[in-house]
């Protein structure tokens, strides 16, 4: 069993999420397990101190205070700042993204860190259970980061989404069916945009045609179906995901090209290493960029913006992890929960997620194989 968690303060730019809330901090209290809270992280989330004190934390004075507890959960990956505070006797539940981070994964594995990624926990029947509400918030918001820059005075062509009578709305075409898609297509569809959905899983596409009855259009993704529905679009939204693994590029620079001035990249694939070939990633301080005449917006943390909301959905999917963990132990919870096994990235200097040893080049060590040598 671990006695205590840490809870440090978020310091990737403009995120103001953290990693559990007051509610979180009475449920270890309960199991016997004493929770350290930053001070002031919580705030960017509108929780206050006296609001983790009333729950039963202790706040400490600094982000080493949180970092040395046994079980420090986070939001974001480790910054390089915080490459410090890793050391062999941690276990770090976070968004990690180490195909997209390797430095970060270099650092976990040169501390023998164990780290546990929420985006690899994976269900037998494939779902990502902690990273599907993020997704859900980052589909949302795509179309409303879109629909933002597509304004003229913002860099955009002018286009409202929904047009206006005898005006043709604009042309919304996103990139992937899976959570983050299907929330982009169903908001954009709400903002009564024309929506295409681009998906190689027919049965997906088959499910979301059964829920919209022909609000948004559905095809399947193929390069020259692409090449036509890009070069007439107002806003893509890029939401591909390939689960541990780097996100695949589908869209060229060459079709980037072809599309309108004025028109708007969002790819919430980024955090991936994206799926659009002109995409780099940005920040909510300078959230876009222009290239080719396109405005490309790539914020990595995208649920950031809005992150009381964001917090109580992810901390609702994360808590009973923790818990596991809590309770457990690594090695004992991730013989119990499979799923928990498939979120365990590094350990003791290996890696254990074969899409990220694959993306890194290393080879992969079964987790369960890692824990119990």
């Amino acid at each position: 069993m671990l006695k205590t968690v840490g809870v440090p303060k978020e310091i990737k730019v403009q995120e103001y999420r953290v990693a559990m809330t007051p509610d979180g901090v009475r449920e270890f209290e309960r199991h016997g397990v004493d929770v350290f809270v930053e001070t002031g992280a919580g705030e960017g989330a509108s929780f206050t101190d006296d609001d983790y004190r009333s729950a039963g934390a202790t706040i400490v004075p600094t982000a080493a205070d949180a970092w040395a507890q046994e079980l420090v959960v986070k939001v974001k990956e480790p910054k390089a700042e915080e490459f410090g505070f890793l050391r062999p006797d941690l276990t770090l539940f976070t968004y990690l993204h180490l195909a997209a981070y390797p430095a970060v994964a270099k650092a976990l594995v040169d501390a023998r860190t164990t780290s546990i990624a929420y985006e690899t926990v994976q269900l037998p029947g494939g779902a990502l259970p902690l990273l599907a509400p993020m997704s859900e918030v980052a589909g949302r918001l795509a179309p409303q980061m879109g629909a933002h820059y597509l304004e003229r005075h913002n860099g955009g062509r002018g286009v409202l989404m929904g047009g206006a009578p005898g005006v043709q709305p604009a042309k919304v075409v996103v990139l992937g069916a899976g959570n983050v898609g299907w929330n982009s297509a169903w908001i954009a569809a709400g903002m009564e945009a024309e929506v295409v959905l681009f998906d190689k899983n027919l049965d997906r596409l088959r499910w979301v045609d059964q829920i919209n009855k022909g609000r948004i259009v559905t095809l399947a993704s193929n390069r020259g179906a692409l090449e036509r529905n890009l070069a007439d679009a107002d806003l893509v939204i890029g939401a591909v995901l390939v689960a541990g693994g780097r996100a695949p590029v589908v869209v060229s620079e060459d079709m980037v090209r072809s599309m309108k001035k004025g028109a708007v990249i969002v790819d919430v694939a980024v955090d991936q290493g994206g799926c659009i070939e002109t995409i780099h990633e940005t920040t909510h301080a300078e959230p876009v960029y222009e290239l080719h005449g396109v405005l490309h917006y790539a914020v990595g943390n995208m649920p950031g913006a809005v992150p009381h909301t964001s917090t109580y959905a992810l901390t609702n999917a994360t808590l009973p992890y923790q818990l596991e963990l809590a309770q457990h132990g690594v090695a004992g919870a991730c013989a119990r929960d499979a799923a928990l096994a498939l979120g365990l990235n590094t350990h003791q200097g290996h890696v254990t997620n074969v899409p990220v040893a694959e993306f890194l080049g290393v080879d992969a060590v079964d987790p369960l194989t890692a824990l119990h040598p």
